[in-house]
């Protein structure tokens, strides 16, 4: 079974948490980066003009990434993982989700937050893409490695 950590980080929280799950996991680990790179005001949440603002008001907006995995189809079991914005994933998941085919892997997600749970973040996810497995997801922050062994163990 190969597995991949996809994930996409706007401060760093999210890529330590991806690199630590991975290591645990062995598996691959690949970066989903926007293909414009998010600034501080671009972040900034009390902004509703800002370009993180106006992305998530927008359902259909699908931020452009770069970097493509060429070897997708090489995988069994993805973990996406991703901060939570706005109660739910960031956009750039859904252009990442998009971008490739699922059918017949396993995905899994997994997220940092501030205070938001995950669970809509993966209802969004499963109500967006029905058609793909989904294994439940986890909120983790600062998790243990005890941790992330009994979550990667969960999805096998």
């Amino acid at each position: 079974m190969k597995v991949l950590v996809a994930y996409f980080s706007a401060s760093g929280l999210t890529k330590g948490v991806a690199q630590q799950l991975a290591e645990v996991a062995g598996a691959d680990l690949h970066e989903i980066k926007p293909e414009q790179p998010y600034t501080d005001a671009d972040l900034d949440w009390r902004d509703k003009e800002s370009r993180s603002s106006v992305e998530m008001k927008d359902k259909n907006s699908r931020p452009a990434i770069t970097d493509k995995l060429e070897n997708m189809a090489d995988y069994d079991v993805i973990f996406v993982g991703f901060p939570i914005w706005w109660y739910t994933c960031p956009t750039i998941i859904n252009t990442f989700m998009e971008a490739y085919d699922f059918k017949g892997k396993t995905v899994v997600p997994f997220a940092t937050s501030g205070g938001s749970t995950i669970e809509k973040s993966c209802e969004d996810l499963k109500a967006t893409y029905p058609d793909l497995t989904w294994k439940d997801g986890k909120l983790l922050n600062k998790p243990s490695k005890e941790d992330l062994e009994q979550f990667v163990q969960s999805v096998k």
